[in-house]
């Protein structure tokens, strides 16, 4: 594992794209119940989203 594996949240195996990731980071940022409510609604639909798309951080060819 590279010093990278360790900074970026494990959620990131199932929302790969940027936008994504930053509007993760955004709503994670909020707090109470409503905020994490929608968090979670967030990644299960970008999960869905995102789940035939290839892993931007994974190295090509290995």
């Amino acid at each position: 594992m590279t010093q990278q594996d360790h900074q970026r949240p494990s959620v990131f195996r199932w929302i790969k794209t940027d936008c994504g990731r930053a509007k993760y980071a955004d709503l994670n940022a909020k707090h109470g119940l409503w905020a994490k409510g929608r968090l979670i609604w967030f990644v299960v639909i970008a999960a869905i989203r995102d789940w035939r798309l290839a892993d931007p951080d994974q190295a090509a060819g290995s």
